[in-house]
């Protein structure tokens, strides 16, 4: 990759529309040893991955798959199955948006599917194990010039757009007090980075504490929202905002690693604690 994490986060964006054209050799030969190595999350969850793509003249493979008509003309799709553990979906989100990112530099198309698509295809398209689930899969193609109209419209009826301000998403030492960008110092192009993670219905449920050298990430859950205990996909968005985390604090030599510790602040019933970022 020439691009660093932080230009390939802002170029990515949820892509619908495709051209149907095959993804080109050299781009799905470096994808496919990218998707290949990502095997085991920050909790230690084995994924294993696979890009079910479409060979040239082929493009009928992957139209048995479904995805109720919200993709058009993918070339192929990151599928995964991970074991039913307690933090399985993190890690999935994770690996998962580290491929996303990869596939953007690569200048493919890509848009994560959570409840889009038909689960059991896609299961038995990677052979899933009595153990295993599909939380979410990802469609990968040549981008049209052109969102088609079912794109547009699910993008303006989730507020693709529309990001919640800092002082929603970021706090210092307490879940009240908003955290400054002064305050933030090094780590504010790393939350700016976090603020741009792609997310279910564009929910945004990512919240982080600043605490000292420790950065906690808690799950504001949305009320009423559907979660299902192997394909929450709330819990998946906090995977996709650790990649983006992770991602960029290596970019900046900032060292650090996630732990689950024990952590002491009152938050709204609402929120979940899920990892710390120790410095």
């Amino acid at each position: 990759m020439t691009q660093t994490a932080s230009e390939l986060i802002p170029l990515r964006t949820s892509w619908r529309s495709c051209t149907g054209e095959p993804i080109p050799h050299d781009e799905l030969s470096l994808l496919n040893e990218f998707v290949r190595s990502k095997a085991l999350g920050v909790f230690g969850d084995s994924v294993r991955f696979q890009l079910v793509a479409a060979r040239s003249g082929d493009s009928d493979e992957l139209k048995g798959l479904g995805t109720y008509g919200f993709i058009r003309g993918a070339s192929g799709f990151v599928v995964g199955a991970v074991d039913k553990r307690v933090n399985n979906l993190e890690d999935y989100g994770l690996l998962m948006e580290d491929i996303v990112l990869f596939a953007t530099g690569l200048g493919l198309a890509t848009c994560w599917l959570g409840g889009s698509f038909q689960k059991d295809n896609f299961s038995a398209r990677i052979n899933i194990q009595e153990h295993e689930v599909v939380p979410a899969v990802v469609s990968v193609g040549v981008g049209s010039d052109n969102r088609n109209i079912v794109d547009r419209v699910i993008r303006n009826v989730a507020g693709s757009k529309k990001r919640l301000p800092w002082n929603q998403l970021f706090f210092e030492a307490d879940c009240i007090t908003p955290l400054s960008r002064t305050k933030a110092q090094k780590f504010a192009d790393v939350f700016d980075m976090v603020r741009l993670s792609p997310s279910a219905s564009n929910k945004q449920p990512w919240r982080i504490v600043m605490e000292g050298s420790s950065i906690h990430l808690f799950l504001q859950r949305t009320r009423g929202y559907r979660k299902p205990m192997f394909s929450d996909l709330q819990r998946i968005d906090m995977g996709i905002a650790m990649s983006h985390f992770q991602a960029v604090t290596k970019e900046m030599g900032i060292g650090g690693s996630w732990e689950r510790t024990e952590v002491s602040i009152k938050h709204p019933d609402n929120w979940q604690y899920i990892v710390t970022w120790i410095c």
